[in-house]
């Protein structure tokens, strides 16, 4: 299991095209990942999970992702959240 905060560097994050992009990024993997924010721990691979929680720039969010390929999948995230 790996566990890494990141802070959201994409400009318009709350938007429902950029959360979808993020889903489908977290779908390619067969590992778990999970994002929390304000307390909140949500599926990164559900995108009514992503909507309760937006990503706003500038915020930091907490990323885990266990199982299968998790690294990659981590890095993956990584990318997206510079996008």
């Amino acid at each position: 299991m790996l566990q890494e905060t990141m802070k959201v560097k994409i400009k318009n994050g709350a938007d429902v095209r950029i959360l979808a992009e993020l889903v489908q990024v977290a779908d390619y993997y067969s590992c778990s990942i999970y994002l929390e924010k304000d307390g909140k721990r949500v599926n990164a691979k559900s995108m009514m999970g992503m909507m309760s929680i937006g990503l706003l720039e500038g915020e930091e969010v907490k990323v885990t992702a266990d199982g299968e390929r998790e690294r990659e999948a981590m890095e993956s995230i990584r990318q997206f959240l510079k996008y």
